[in-house]
């Protein structure tokens, strides 16, 4: 038997690995039946997320999948290769804009090539309108593809964040105010519990009239929002017991009506669900990528426990109480007591959507902090998926730990502890670091708005940070001994200060929300704790050493006592000041440095999936099993996931 190959290709600035789903083989029929229900839910949504990044995503993205299925032209050429690396991006970030920096990115070929492979196609599998000719058509899209001016962004940070972001969750001219006023009109004072108002909805201004688009079965992205339903009721079927079609039925009805007051009812239903071996995410859930933090992408994340794994983060749950208690928060903030906090290890089976290619290796929901507060929260950690970036990693012969940690003693450490000790922070971070804290009662969930988004990781990482070097890690046995946490240390620092920005394109700022976040702590810990963090220069190269493991945990808990009184409080000025001096602008000259060295290496920065494919096995036209295949080629997987799982017609011009 072959060994598993993990890492299959790379291109641009992405490595595209698989992931292995263990434990397959002791699920029974009906586990096995449910998850393949869920999993093909879970890759109907595609559409909608190719929409919400960008009005012409979906008219992009159908005429590259007619280019790829039909060009009649040299397939071995150059400039078709250099089309198929722009294709394969497109498909990577949902969209013509990256999916972690955010700008847009543009083909290797010239504008006549282009147009050339679009006339040398079948035409008519291109979104072209009725009554329409192929030059009228390339006229419109020729500009939208290759021209730097038109949606550059998909999410800005500069001042008028709502004209100029190319992001699709408003329309007409609407601005930052007028969308404030909107839904501060909405929201209740002392509304114990508010909906999450505009999570599921394009804000449109129309004639001077503002109303909103609701996403639902009879309304805007209706076709898809059918077809996930579908899947899911056929889910529902076979599920593993009542709790699960309970809340799964909640989000059906959630589907069809948009009302958010169902989606609550759901999130307290599923969150109180911890016995289930098979669980899923599957809806509007993540505001990062709106400029005003409040509208949320479509995801779905498919998957049953890591039993064995699961008994670590069972151990940090069950003591979330003593962790809250013991935080260096103002006693304010801190929850009197911790309703149902869990967390588990997983086994990913399918991802779809905003987790899809390039997913989260955390997850912890609900989302709405009132809930949390009542019900609890849902902490997970993607035991496969992290697997497969260490394997990933192992198969390529260059380092990035070698080229930028200072010393071999620090190499060595990390070597021994950063695999566990990362592990552990992201439990951390997701189970009690998201779960903890509490707003005061005149609070606005929404009240730091463009920044709520960086300023929440940044409270989840600093938890975790601050944690994950305490004596009681090793008491409960999460972590082996005293010395392991500084791995996490050494890692989180060295990435914050230098290393992510590999992922920036030079002359750009920081704008991704979690780089924002570990650029704010890295960045406020190296200005404020003297030479707890040191900057050395050796043969012309940067590093950045810890001289002092424990003076920089004390300021992880200053910090995180301040950012925890930001949210708390909804101290809008303080959040923007602090996001604004350390989060967002670069160095250029450390930049150049960072990225000149991180090419020397030929690494790529960012990576993403293919999906295991789940079949069903027949047998006299009855289904007997469903085994698991590893596709190995990132194009064809995309362009079968076009043929199977479009149901959205793009936007006309």
């Amino acid at each position: 038997m072959n060994e598993f190959k993990y890492l299959v290709e790379t291109f641009a600035d992405l490595r595209i690995m698989r992931y292995r789903i263990p434990e397959w083989e002791n699920l029974t029929l009906q586990q096995k039946e449910y998850l393949y229900y869920l999993g093909e839910a879970a890759k109907s949504g595609r559409d909608i997320l190719f929409d919400q990044n960008y009005k012409h995503n979906l008219c992009i993205r159908k005429t590259l999948e007619a280019i790829l299925n039909t060009y009649q032209g040299d397939r071995e050429g150059d400039d078709f290769q250099k089309f198929t690396v722009y294709a394969k991006r497109v498909f990577f970030s949902n969209g013509i804009h990256h999916h972690y920096a955010e700008d847009k990115f543009f083909p290797e070929v010239s504008e006549a090539c282009f147009a050339e492979l679009v006339r040398n196609s079948d035409i008519s599998q291109m979104p072209i309108n009725k009554g329409e000719t192929v030059e009228e058509f390339l006229d419109f899209l020729i500009p939208i593809v290759f021209s730097p001016e038109i949606a550059p962004v998909r999410r800005s940070s500069e001042e008028d964040i709502i004209e100029n972001s190319a992001v699709n969750f408003y329309e007409g001219d609407l601005t930052k105010a007028e969308v404030e006023a909107f839904y501060a009109a909405q929201h209740n004072e002392g509304d114990e519990r508010p909906v999450s108002y505009g999570l599921n909805s394009r804000l449109v201004k129309e004639n001077g009239t503002i109303y909103e688009k609701v996403y639902r079965a009879d309304g805007l992205y209706g076709e898809a929002i059918k077809a996930i339903v579908g899947w899911l009721e056929k889910a529902n079927a076979v599920a593993e017991n009542e709790a699960q079609r309970h809340y799964t039925q909640l989000l059906i009805d959630y589907y069809t009506t948009g009302d958010l007051k169902t989606w609550d009812e759901y999130n307290i239903a599923w969150v109180q669900d911890n016995a289930s071996h098979i669980d899923f995410v599957n809806g509007f859930i993540e505001d990062y990528g709106d400029p005003m933090g409040m509208k949320a992408t479509w995801e779905s994340v498919v998957d049953f426990k890591d039993l064995e794994a699961t008994k670590r983060s069972n151990t940090i749950s069950e003591n979330a109480q003593w962790f809250e208690y013991h935080s260096p928060v103002d006693p304010r903030f801190k929850k009197a007591e911790c309703k149902g906090v869990s967390a588990k290890s997983i086994i990913v089976t399918t991802l779809g959507g905003d987790c899809f290619p390039s997913p989260p290796i955390g997850i912890n929901l609900p989302n709405a902090d009132w809930i949390r507060k009542e019900y609890g929260s849902k902490s997970v950690t993607i035991t496969n998926l992290m697997t497969a970036y260490d394997k990933a990693a192992e198969e390529n012969p260059k380092s990035a730990l070698k080229e930028f940690a200072f010393s071999e003693e620090e190499v060595e450490l990390c070597k021994k502890y950063g695999p566990d000790a990362s592990v552990v922070h992201t439990n951390l971070h997701e189970c009690l670091g998201h779960g903890s804290g509490k707003l005061l009662p005149t609070t606005s969930p929404n009240a730091l708005k463009e920044f709520s988004s960086t300023l929440e990781e940044a409270r989840a990482d600093l938890f975790g940070l601050y944690y994950i070097a305490d004596p009681k890690m090793v008491e409960l046995g999460i972590m082996p001994d005293n010395e392991a946490y500084k791995a996490e240390y050494c890692g989180f620092i060295r990435n914050g200060l230098m290393t992510q920005l590999a992922r920036v394109e030079l002359g750009k700022d920081v704008t991704e929300s979690h780089m924002q976040n570990r650029k704010l702590v890295a960045e406020w810990c190296f200005e404020h704790g003297g030479n707890v963090i040191e900057k050395k220069i050796r043969d012309g190269k940067t590093y950045f050493i810890i001289n002092d493991f424990e003076a920089l945990r004390q300021l992880f808990g200053q910090l995180l006592a301040e950012v925890q009184r930001i949210k708390s409080e909804g101290d809008y000025a303080a959040g923007k000041a602090l996001v604004e001096r350390y989060a967002v602008k670069v160095n250029h000259e450390l930049h150049k440095e960072v990225k000149e060295r991180y090419n020397a290496l030929g690494l790529k920065p960012y990576g993403g999936f293919i999906n295991p494919e789940i079949v069903p096995v027949k047998n006299d036209g009855q289904v007997v099993d469903y085994q698991v295949e590893y596709p190995m080629d990132f194009l064809a997987q995309h362009l079968e996931y076009g043929r199977k799982y479009s149901f959205l017609e793009p936007k006309g011009w």
